[in-house]
Protein backbone atom coordinates (compact mmCIF):
# COMPACT_ATOMS: atom_id res chain seq x y z
CA UNK A 1 0.00 0.00 0.00
CA UNK A 2 0.80 3.67 -0.92
CA UNK A 3 0.61 5.68 2.02
CA UNK A 4 0.34 9.65 1.65
CA UNK A 5 0.54 11.83 4.45
CA UNK A 6 -0.61 15.65 3.72
CA UNK A 7 0.71 18.45 6.28
CA UNK A 8 -1.77 21.04 6.04
CA UNK A 9 -4.15 24.27 7.57
CA UNK A 10 -7.50 22.59 5.41
CA UNK A 11 -7.48 18.71 6.39
CA UNK A 12 -11.14 18.91 5.34
CA UNK A 13 -10.39 19.82 2.46
CA UNK A 14 -7.73 16.69 1.43
CA UNK A 15 -9.91 14.28 2.93
CA UNK A 16 -13.31 15.27 0.50
CA UNK A 17 -10.71 15.29 -2.15
CA UNK A 18 -9.56 12.24 -1.60
CA UNK A 19 -12.38 10.31 -0.84
CA UNK A 20 -14.08 9.97 -3.76
CA UNK A 21 -14.16 8.44 -7.36
CA UNK A 22 -11.08 5.94 -7.97
CA UNK A 23 -9.60 8.04 -5.44
CA UNK A 24 -11.88 6.93 -2.55
CA UNK A 25 -12.65 3.29 -3.35
CA UNK A 26 -8.72 2.75 -3.88
CA UNK A 27 -8.34 3.87 -0.14
CA UNK A 28 -11.39 1.79 0.67
CA UNK A 29 -9.80 -1.42 -0.87
CA UNK A 30 -6.55 -1.07 0.97
CA UNK A 31 -4.48 0.12 -1.67
CA UNK A 32 -3.51 4.25 -0.92
CA UNK A 33 -3.56 5.26 2.12
CA UNK A 34 -4.44 9.39 2.97
CA UNK A 35 -3.67 10.80 6.22
CA UNK A 36 -4.18 14.87 6.62
CA UNK A 37 -2.53 15.96 9.37
CA UNK A 38 -3.50 19.41 9.96
CA UNK A 39 -0.74 21.65 11.19
CA UNK A 40 -2.57 24.20 14.07
CA UNK A 41 -2.98 20.83 16.05
CA UNK A 42 1.10 21.11 16.80
CA UNK A 43 0.79 24.85 17.58
CA UNK A 44 1.88 26.16 20.96
CA UNK A 45 -0.41 29.08 20.39
CA UNK A 46 -3.55 28.68 22.46
CA UNK A 47 -5.29 30.71 19.56
CA UNK A 48 -4.33 28.06 16.82
CA UNK A 49 -2.31 31.06 15.59
CA UNK A 50 0.41 29.40 12.65
CA UNK A 51 1.35 32.46 11.11
CA UNK A 52 3.20 35.77 11.44
CA UNK A 53 4.94 38.68 10.48
CA UNK A 54 7.76 38.35 8.33
CA UNK A 55 11.47 39.70 9.26
CA UNK A 56 12.36 42.24 7.49
CA UNK A 57 9.06 44.12 6.79
CA UNK A 58 6.75 43.03 3.18
CA UNK A 59 3.05 42.09 2.60
CA UNK A 60 1.42 38.89 4.04
CA UNK A 61 2.38 36.92 6.77
CA UNK A 62 4.45 33.70 7.02
CA UNK A 63 3.93 29.88 8.70
CA UNK A 64 5.96 29.76 11.16
CA UNK A 65 8.46 26.71 11.47
CA UNK A 66 7.86 25.20 14.67
CA UNK A 67 4.03 24.02 13.99
CA UNK A 68 5.06 22.17 11.06
CA UNK A 69 8.05 20.56 12.30
CA UNK A 70 6.30 19.00 15.32
CA UNK A 71 3.32 17.90 12.67
CA UNK A 72 6.32 16.45 10.79
CA UNK A 73 7.73 14.74 13.47
CA UNK A 74 4.29 13.15 14.88
CA UNK A 75 4.23 11.51 11.58
CA UNK A 76 8.02 10.43 10.58
CA UNK A 77 8.21 8.77 14.26
CA UNK A 78 5.48 6.23 12.56
CA UNK A 79 7.70 5.31 10.18
CA UNK A 80 10.41 3.08 9.33
CA UNK A 81 12.82 5.32 7.28
CA UNK A 82 12.65 8.92 6.31
CA UNK A 83 10.21 9.70 4.22
CA UNK A 84 10.31 12.01 0.85
CA UNK A 85 8.69 15.26 1.60
CA UNK A 86 7.25 17.19 -0.78
CA UNK A 87 6.97 20.84 -0.42
CA UNK A 88 3.89 22.17 -2.51
CA UNK A 89 5.39 25.51 -4.74
CA UNK A 90 5.59 27.46 -7.78
CA UNK A 91 9.18 27.42 -7.21
CA UNK A 92 9.46 24.17 -7.77
CA UNK A 93 10.32 21.71 -10.64
CA UNK A 94 7.23 21.08 -12.98
CA UNK A 95 5.32 17.52 -12.05
CA UNK A 96 5.03 15.47 -14.81
CA UNK A 97 4.48 11.36 -15.72
CA UNK A 98 7.76 10.63 -14.85
CA UNK A 99 7.77 11.96 -11.74
CA UNK A 100 4.53 10.81 -10.86
CA UNK A 101 6.04 6.86 -11.61
CA UNK A 102 9.28 8.00 -10.18
CA UNK A 103 7.03 8.90 -6.88
CA UNK A 104 4.51 5.61 -7.01
CA UNK A 105 7.78 3.31 -5.91
CA UNK A 106 7.99 5.18 -2.78
CA UNK A 107 5.74 3.87 0.16
CA UNK A 108 5.47 6.45 2.03
CA UNK A 109 5.06 10.31 0.92
CA UNK A 110 4.99 13.64 2.58
CA UNK A 111 3.38 16.90 1.54
CA UNK A 112 3.80 20.09 3.06
CA UNK A 113 1.20 22.58 1.78
CA UNK A 114 2.35 25.88 1.95
CA UNK A 115 -0.03 29.18 2.63
CA UNK A 116 -0.12 33.05 3.09
CA UNK A 117 3.10 34.35 1.64
CA UNK A 118 4.97 31.06 2.14
CA UNK A 119 7.07 29.39 4.89
CA UNK A 120 9.87 30.07 7.21
CA UNK A 121 13.23 28.63 5.32
CA UNK A 122 14.19 27.19 8.37
CA UNK A 123 11.81 24.51 8.12
CA UNK A 124 12.28 23.58 4.37
CA UNK A 125 16.16 23.07 4.98
CA UNK A 126 15.09 20.90 7.46
CA UNK A 127 12.46 18.76 6.33
CA UNK A 128 11.94 19.13 2.60
CA UNK A 129 13.48 16.99 0.20
CA UNK A 130 11.89 17.48 -2.95
CA UNK A 131 10.48 21.34 -4.42
CA UNK A 132 7.52 20.20 -6.66
CA UNK A 133 4.76 22.60 -9.01
CA UNK A 134 2.17 22.14 -11.42
CA UNK A 135 2.58 24.85 -13.16
CA UNK A 136 3.68 28.42 -13.71
CA UNK A 137 1.13 30.17 -11.46
CA UNK A 138 0.06 30.89 -8.09
CA UNK A 139 -2.70 29.09 -6.30
CA UNK A 140 -4.42 30.16 -2.32
CA UNK A 141 -2.64 27.20 -1.18
CA UNK A 142 -0.55 23.58 -1.81
CA UNK A 143 -3.79 21.74 -1.15
CA UNK A 144 -5.07 21.80 -5.08
CA UNK A 145 -1.35 21.09 -5.84
CA UNK A 146 -1.03 18.02 -3.18
CA UNK A 147 -4.42 16.56 -4.59
CA UNK A 148 -3.35 16.83 -7.86
CA UNK A 149 -0.18 15.01 -7.60
CA UNK A 150 -1.58 12.42 -5.28
CA UNK A 151 -4.20 11.17 -7.95
CA UNK A 152 -1.50 10.89 -10.51
CA UNK A 153 0.93 8.96 -8.39
CA UNK A 154 -2.58 6.90 -7.17
CA UNK A 155 -3.55 5.91 -10.60
CA UNK A 156 -0.11 4.06 -11.59
CA UNK A 157 -0.15 2.03 -7.94
CA UNK A 158 -0.97 -1.59 -8.57
CA UNK A 159 -4.79 -2.43 -8.34
CA UNK A 160 -6.08 1.31 -8.31
CA UNK A 161 -7.61 1.12 -11.70
CA UNK A 162 -9.68 -1.62 -12.52
CA UNK A 163 -7.98 -2.50 -16.36
CA UNK A 164 -4.52 -3.04 -15.68
CA UNK A 165 -4.19 -1.56 -19.08
CA UNK A 166 -5.38 2.14 -18.77
CA UNK A 167 -2.54 3.60 -17.10
CA UNK A 168 -0.35 1.93 -20.20
CA UNK A 169 -2.32 3.19 -22.78
CA UNK A 170 -3.18 7.27 -21.15
CA UNK A 171 -1.79 10.71 -22.52
CA UNK A 172 2.38 10.97 -21.69
CA UNK A 173 3.11 7.45 -21.46
CA UNK A 174 4.91 7.03 -24.38
CA UNK A 175 5.59 10.76 -24.20
CA UNK A 176 2.39 11.57 -26.22
CA UNK A 177 -0.77 12.54 -26.03
CA UNK A 178 -3.59 9.49 -26.13
CA UNK A 179 -5.42 8.70 -29.47
CA UNK A 180 -9.18 10.06 -29.82
CA UNK A 181 -12.11 7.67 -28.15
CA UNK A 182 -15.31 6.70 -29.24
CA UNK A 183 -18.28 4.63 -27.57
CA UNK A 184 -21.98 4.38 -28.38
CA UNK A 185 -23.96 5.12 -30.97
CA UNK A 186 -21.96 4.21 -34.11
CA UNK A 187 -23.43 8.14 -35.10
CA UNK A 188 -23.63 11.19 -33.26
CA UNK A 189 -24.82 14.62 -34.69
CA UNK A 190 -24.22 13.25 -38.37
CA UNK A 191 -20.48 12.08 -37.23
CA UNK A 192 -19.61 8.66 -37.52
CA UNK A 193 -16.86 6.48 -35.80
CA UNK A 194 -13.83 5.58 -37.80
CA UNK A 195 -14.35 2.32 -39.65
CA UNK A 196 -11.23 0.33 -39.08
CA UNK A 197 -12.37 0.31 -34.87
CA UNK A 198 -15.60 -1.33 -36.23
CA UNK A 199 -13.27 -3.76 -38.34
CA UNK A 200 -12.44 -5.92 -35.11
CA UNK A 201 -8.81 -5.75 -36.94
CA UNK A 202 -6.61 -5.17 -33.92
CA UNK A 203 -3.62 -4.63 -35.60
CA UNK A 204 -4.85 -1.91 -37.45
CA UNK A 205 -6.63 -0.44 -34.73
CA UNK A 206 -3.26 -0.52 -33.29
CA UNK A 207 -1.55 1.28 -36.32
CA UNK A 208 -4.43 3.56 -36.24
CA UNK A 209 -3.91 4.94 -32.32
CA UNK A 210 -0.64 5.12 -33.43
CA UNK A 211 -1.06 7.20 -35.97
CA UNK A 212 -4.25 9.28 -34.45
CA UNK A 213 -1.69 10.01 -31.17
CA UNK A 214 1.32 11.08 -33.51
CA UNK A 215 -0.53 13.97 -34.94
CA UNK A 216 -2.75 14.90 -32.38
CA UNK A 217 0.38 15.46 -30.33
CA UNK A 218 1.63 17.07 -33.65
CA UNK A 219 -1.55 19.85 -33.27
CA UNK A 220 -1.79 20.41 -29.70
CA UNK A 221 1.23 19.67 -28.13
CA UNK A 222 4.11 19.82 -30.60
CA UNK A 223 7.15 20.38 -27.49
CA UNK A 224 6.04 17.14 -26.64
CA UNK A 225 8.15 15.59 -29.94
CA UNK A 226 10.35 17.97 -29.69
CA UNK A 227 11.61 16.30 -26.14
CA UNK A 228 11.20 12.82 -27.79
CA UNK A 229 13.75 13.30 -30.53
Amino acid sequence: MNKFHVLTLFPEMIESGCSTSILGRAKEAGHIGVEAVNIRDFTRDKHKKVDDYPYGGGAGMVMQAEPIYLAYQHIEQKMEKKPRVIYVTPQGKVFHQEMAKELAEEEELVFLCGHYEGVDERVLEEIVTDYVSIGDYVLTGGELPAMVMIDAISRLVPGVLNNGDSAEYESFENGMLEYPQYTRPPEFLGRKVPEVLLSGHHRRIEEWRKEQSYLRTKERRPDLLDKNK
